[in-house]
């Protein structure tokens, strides 16, 4: 594990100190998780996007449609 330091404003550092002694733990855990949810957010936010691009693009589109109708004559079958 890599250490890493870094600045926090003094309210921020404030509640994550009330926070990690009200919860018994560590300060860098806290920080763990809620980095890990953040960018796990993130990543959520670009798959969204990319299928909201992919909405707009008219040859994604025509595969997709194309795609719907050979599930559809399978379902026939």
């Amino acid at each position: 594990m890599t250490t890493f330091t870094s600045t926090l404003p003094d309210d921020l550092l404030s509640h994550l100190n009330e926070k990690a002694k009200m919860l018994a733990l560590p300060k860098n855990k806290i920080i763990e998780r809620a980095l890990r949810i953040y960018l796990d957010q993130l990543n959520r936010a670009e798959y969204i996007k990319s299928y909201k691009n992919a909405s707009k693009d008219a040859n994604i589109l025509d595969i997709a449609e194309e795609g719907m109708e050979d599930y559809v004559k399978q379902l026939d079958l």
